[in-house]
């Protein structure tokens, strides 16, 4: 059942748009950076290493780390941002939810039923990954409504290791894109004690290669002592809570699926470094704020002249809000980064200035 979802995900057009949306570059001029699908795809490996550690259902677990970015619209956070003010009157946007009203409702490849037709376990794990949602917004209380899936419950142990696979994979993939681009250098996140101490630890086995050869060799260390430190201190805690079925992992009413206290600490540390030095770095806000204008210029031009989508769209657009706002925003959150500013430039002639 779960290669089924697992397949269905992988010839879907949804899975094949990631390969033309961004991850932390906007529009990347190399051919070298992540995008949303190779991302997704470095989730998975990490997915299934861990779940097979764990003895748990790597076939789900697969399934849910290739599907879980499925709802972003182009341009990755910052075009989310934009979205969800646009659609501050209908509602919002909220990537997760989008994710499963496109593998419910919006992709429909099939003749007898709307959507994927995807396994309950596959679409409640996409649903609460993060955790149990406490505060649906409107997208999520639909589906809900169609299909329940428990929102206020925790999610399958499977969920939770697609959720910290997440969490790996762009820490470590996000210093090795920052490497790359030249946006950090050595000495900067070797200020990151959990870094100096992978960086002292490799030249220490290799102390005759070039430093440039190891640069890869710390961001695969990073990974494997992350990975380690998941699979005992889960295998401990999914122990400790005497868990022996799916129902048992919703009982224990906390994550089961963690890093360590003193390693979720590093990372955090981590986590902040990368904001203040790669993801809020002026190059990469100019970046956002001409990603922001071309969604929100996008939304302005559909919303007063539905026809500009096309007919298939412009046919099955409302005209009472907000169902109308939403249909748009559906539309916006399909695109490519690429097919967006194409867009954008067809409609107001050029692009936004950064």
């Amino acid at each position: 059942m779960f290669q089924r979802d697992r397949d269905r995900i992988i010839h879907s057009i949804a899975f094949r748009r990631l390969r033309h949306k961004t991850q932390v570059y906007v529009m990347p001029d190399g051919d070298h950076y992540r995008v949303r699908l190779t991302h997704s795809l470095e989730v998975a490996q990490i997915g299934r290493t861990i779940a097979r550690a764990l003895n748990l259902n790597e076939d789900l677990t697969e399934a849910l780390c290739l599907a879980h970015d499925l709802g972003h619209p182009p341009f990755g956070h910052a075009g989310e941002d934009a979205l969800k003010q646009a659609m501050v009157d209908a509602g919002g946007f909220d990537h997760n939810a989008h994710c499963l009203r496109i593998l419910m409702l919006l992709e429909s490849p099939y003749p007898r039923f709307p959507g994927l037709n995807l396994s309950w376990d596959m679409l409640e794990g996409l649903a609460k990954h993060n955790g149990p949602v406490l505060a649906p917004n409107w997208a999520m209380r639909e589906l809900d409504a169609l299909f329940p899936l428990e929102l206020g419950r925790w999610p399958s142990l499977e969920a939770q290791v697609a959720a910290i696979a997440d969490d790996i994979a762009y820490d470590n993939h996000d210093i090795d894109d920052g490497l790359r681009a030249g946006m950090l250098t050595l000495d900067q996140i070797c200020e990151v004690p959990m870094v100096r101490d992978g960086w002292d630890a490799v030249r220490a086995r290799y102390p005759d290669v070039p430093e440039r050869r190891l640069l890869r060799e710390l961001v695969r260390d990073q990974i494997g002592v992350m990975v380690n430190d998941v699979i005992e201190t889960s295998r401990a805690s999914i122990a400790a809570a005497g868990v022996a079925s799916v129902a048992d992992v919703r009982a224990a009413g906390r994550r089961l699926v963690a890093f360590s206290d003193r390693l979720a600490e590093q990372e955090h540390v981590l986590s902040r470094f990368m904001y203040a030095n790669l993801y809020l770095s002026e190059s990469q806000l100019a970046e956002a704020r001409r990603a922001r204008a071309v969604v929100t210029g996008l939304f302005a031009a559909y919303g007063r002249q539905p026809e500009l989508m096309g007919d298939y769209w412009q046919d099955a657009a409302r005209m009472d809000e907000p169902a109308r706002s939403r249909h748009v925003g559906d539309y916006i959150a399909g695109m490519t980064d690429r097919f967006a500013e194409r867009r954008y430039e067809e409609i107001h002639g050029a692009m936004p200035s950064a």
